[in-house]
């Protein structure tokens, strides 16, 4: 499906999830790490006063920038992901006890995935693309967030929210609207649209 003639696709990310959707699909790619101040970019965006959505976009685009000035031939793709509950953004926990509080705090809530991803190629920004799947948790006991933490340990720590969908995370929901893949970080249908269209993936 992969043109032979086709540009490097990489990957801006550390993402394990990410990774498998992208392998999942069949591409080829390769993935890097991408150091930007993730915390310094919210605050800024908080300050002029961004959108949740806007901020995602925003860190999603200075991820793959940054990869892309290693890559300038590639088409680099940047991902972000904000969690946004009432009007609070919720970054990943820093430890077991701050997921276990995270988890209180949007039990028997909806809440809404901000999942951006955008395209680097040549020294510009030719892509971009934005989903917001919703989810809601249903009320959690104290006794299953304790079992539920200690099944998963610090797996949590790498994901918005406290959960991983792919994982035993299923069970703290009630309603799950949106694509899997973009829950997962990584919206795979417009990706694969865009790839399309730019002829580097076989029509």
């Amino acid at each position: 499906m992969w043109l032979a003639d086709a540009p490097p696709l990489v990957l801006a990310s550390a993402s394990s999830s990410r990774r498998a959707v992208l392998a999942g699909a069949g591409l080829p790619f390769s993935a890097e790490a991408a150091a930007v101040d993730e915390a310094e970019l919210k605050a800024a965006a908080k300050a002029e006063g961004m959108s949740a959505g806007e901020a995602a976009l925003l860190l999603a685009g200075a991820k793959a920038e940054r990869i892309a000035r290693r890559h300038p031939e590639a088409l680099v793709i940047g991902c972000d992901q904000l969690l946004v509950c009432g009007e609070r953004w919720f970054d990943k926990p820093v430890d077991l006890p701050e997921a276990a509080a995270h988890l209180r705090a949007l039990a028997g809530q909806a809440h809404v995935l901000e999942t951006a991803m955008v395209v680097w190629r040549n020294g510009r920004q030719i892509w971009q693309h934005l989903e917001r799947p919703r989810l809601e948790m249903r009320a959690l006991s104290e006794a299953f967030i304790a079992a539920y933490l200690a099944l998963e340990g610090e797996q949590v720590l790498s994901s918005v929210g406290a959960y991983r969908l792919e994982g035993p995370g299923v069970h703290l929901f009630t309603t799950i609207k949106g694509e899997h893949s973009a829950i997962l970080g990584l919206p795979l249908l417009p990706l694969l649209g865009f790839l399309r269209q730019h002829a580097v993936l076989r029509g």
